[in-house]
């Protein structure tokens, strides 16, 4: 059934759900175009409905042929909508799910576009922060490029920026995709341009592997890992490509490539790439899934506390039901900086005596429990000893020999 949106365009048919919203097949004074339509609930925000409009000048000033263009931004009564380019073809998680990895010049074919993207997004001041396979998509009417790959665009700029408002997250909370996530991120840290690096080098891993580097379980454990686990080697590629990978998910922000570098850089390795195959690698074996918590209850495709798909279907807004998409947003607890590093973040450690156990400690605790359950064992002999010399006093008559007779009737 067809809807107006504001005053131009009209709605026809849904494409897609969304946490955030719902994109619709629409008709615009200059052809067809996408509409992204946030919630109603989003809409009736008057904070997002502010920070919709501050947005409007960087989202419509992206203008890059790997950027899918945001045409208009309208307001209109509980209308919240983002008006865009329509791309005739897929998103990249639909040919992950077909094809479950790529062949290496294919995949870092795909990723160069995406990286051209965001060196144009950053020059401009636009960081992503939610960059994944399901917002990237491939146009089907595009020339073909390396290893037959078709060319990809960046869509879904500004969305997670819109709906982290402080008014409808707290500062404790983390916005974003748990399996794309920087490490700066769970700790906490503001987003910068280094966290769409991060993530598009995890998608790339994605792309050759099959599987995500530290993805996987239950999204607090997926996070952990972001912050404490080194990646784990793919075999098959050249070096070349291998350190490129393993330099953009590199745990400090500044080690990383810059956009326009990671473009260059993967162009230089596409020659090295022709004719490998996909690679035959091993998935690793997800943890399994805990009951969720009562605080931050996660809705998973399977239901609370059963083994869900390998990316728990997680709603961008707490509340909303998991997408028929896989629009795989959460909001959970950031932790803190003891659960990451074991000890306060950013205080200096004072030197122990050689072999002084550090308070707090694993170690410590379990010594400190031995030496209470070692007085308290003591201290129970001291008093079965007190109480069992008081009852043989007691039985023997102020501390006398007890009589003769009473031992020859134990006598048998």
């Amino acid at each position: 059934m067809a809807r107006n949106i504001g005053s131009r365009y009209t709605a026809h048919q849904i494409l897609g759900r969304g946490s955030a919203g719902t994109v619709w097949l629409g008709e615009g004074p200059e052809g067809p175009v996408a509409v992204k339509l946030l919630r109603e609930d989003l809409a009736s925000d008057q904070e997002l409905v502010g920070r919709f409009v501050q947005e409007r000048t960087a989202l419509l000033g992206l203008d890059h042929p790997r950027v899918v263009k945001v045409r208009d931004l309208v307001v209109d009564g509980t209308d919240l909508a983002l008006v865009m380019d329509l791309v005739r073809g897929t998103d990249l998680r639909t040919r992950l799910d077909r094809e479950r990895r790529l062949a290496p010049e294919a995949a870092v074919a795909i990723v160069k576009d995406v990286a051209e993207a965001l060196a144009a997004a950053h020059a401009a001041g636009v960081v992503h922060r939610d960059v994944k396979p399901e917002n990237i998509l491939l146009d089907m009417e595009g020339p073909l490029g390396p290893g037959g790959a078709h060319p990809a665009l960046l869509t879904d700029f500004g969305v997670a920026k819109l709906i982290d408002t402080p008014g409808r997250t707290k500062a404790t909370r983390i916005i974003g995709t748990p399996d794309y996530l920087a490490p700066e991120i769970v700790e906490g840290l503001p987003p910068r341009a280094a966290v769409d690096i991060y993530a598009l080098a995890t998608v790339l891993y994605e792309l050759l592997a099959g599987f995500t580097p530290f993805g996987g379980g239950h999204p607090g454990a997926v996070l952990r890992r972001h912050v404490t686990e080194t990646v784990v080697p793919l075999p098959g590629i050249p070096e070349e490509l291998w350190q490129l990978i393993v330099q953009c998910l590199a745990k400090a922000p500044a080690s990383r490539l810059r956009a326009s570098e990671l473009a260059a850089r993967l162009g230089d390795v596409l020659p090295l790439l022709k004719g490998i195959p996909p690679l035959d690698v091993d998935e690793p074996d997800a943890e399994p899934a805990p009951e969720p918590y009562e605080e931050d209850a996660y809705a998973t495709g399977a239901g609370a506390g059963e083994p869900g798909p390998r990316r728990a279907a997680v709603p961008l807004v707490p509340g909303a039901s998991a997408d028929s998409n896989r629009d795989t947003h959460t909001s959970m607890r950031v932790p803190a900086p003891d659960e990451l590093s074991g000890g306060p973040l950013g205080t200096a450690r004072a030197p122990r005596p050689a072999g002084a156990r550090r308070p707090g400690s694993a170690r410590h605790k379990a010594g400190a429990v031995r030496k209470r359950r070692i007085t308290l064992a003591v201290a129970a002999v001291v008093v079965v000893g007190a109480l069992g010399a008081g009852g043989y006093l007691a039985a023997s008559g102020d501390g006398e020999a007890p009589p003769q007779d009473s031992k020859q009737s134990s006598q048998p």
